[in-house]
């Protein structure tokens, strides 16, 4: 648990109005997955792999649908194990994520206000700040092949684009709480596309990716997708709470 600047300052390079700055506090302490949940756990759960990527176990698992992330974080939740352990999994929101991604930084990425490609996995002709240019691999790698952030957590920027719990609204931030935000109750901005009759609403996607540029990968770029697609883009990673001793 604790407080953050959630946004970027007006002064960051290549921000976005949609990410005013203000202070939230997380008031509950929370575990957050080491790293993106890979291939081969999301099938050892649900039982499949729909990846575009698929020749390395240890890939991070893509091409997820949001609402198959939330099954994947509730049938881990109803295994016997988990459950005599107080252990209930579920997507961060997007408070916790930045507030996990940041790990008590205030600067444009948690390596400090420029990046390069050999830090994260994006497209490295398109590196941020004052960093040179760099490979561009085309596709995701294998989790944990980079260095992680202050609280242990790799591929936060980059590799591949992360669900979070929240609808997506760009004002959300200018009257959003002070604790514990959760994003709008309701969807907000409409996909234009229908599901069984029923108008879809776009979702927070954080972290960039292995097809983004530098400025898609800073802590504060926020990012929306549609709940109901697959894309080779995008991935997830677990919150654990814990309410057991």
């Amino acid at each position: 648990a604790g407080t953050f600047m959630m946004g970027s300052p007006r002064g960051e390079e290549e921000r976005d109005d949609k990410e005013e700055r203000h202070e939230v506090e997380i008031t509950k302490p929370f575990y957050m997955g080491v790293s993106e949940v890979t291939q081969s756990q999301y099938a050892a759960v649900v039982g499949e792999n729909k990846s575009a990527f698929k020749d390395l176990r240890d890939n991070p698992v893509e091409n997820v649908e949001w609402k198959k992330a939330i099954v994947f974080c509730e049938r881990l939740s109803s295994r016997p194990k988990e459950k005599s352990a107080g252990r209930k999994y579920r997507l961060p929101t997007e408070a916790e994520w930045e507030y996990a991604c940041r790990a008590g930084t205030r600067t444009a990425f948690y390596f400090g206000n420029s990046l390069s490609s050999n830090e994260v996995n994006f497209n490295g002709n398109y590196p941020a700040g004052k960093a040179p240019k760099g490979r561009y691999l085309r596709r995701p790698v294998k989790v944990a092949s980079y260095k992680p952030n202050a609280f242990g957590l790799y591929d936060m920027h980059g590799n591949v684009n992360e669900w979070c719990s929240d609808w997506y609204d760009p004002e959300y931030y200018l009257d959003s709480p002070e604790k514990d935000p959760l994003g709008p109750p309701v969807g907000i901005v409409p996909t234009g596309f229908n599901n069984n009759g029923n108008q879809n609403f776009f979702v927070v996607v954080r972290g960039g990716c292995w097809v983004d540029d530098g400025r898609a990968c800073r802590s504060a770029y926020r990012f929306r997708a549609m709940p109901n697609t697959q894309y080779r883009l995008i991935g997830f990673r677990v919150v654990c709470e814990v309410t057991g001793e």
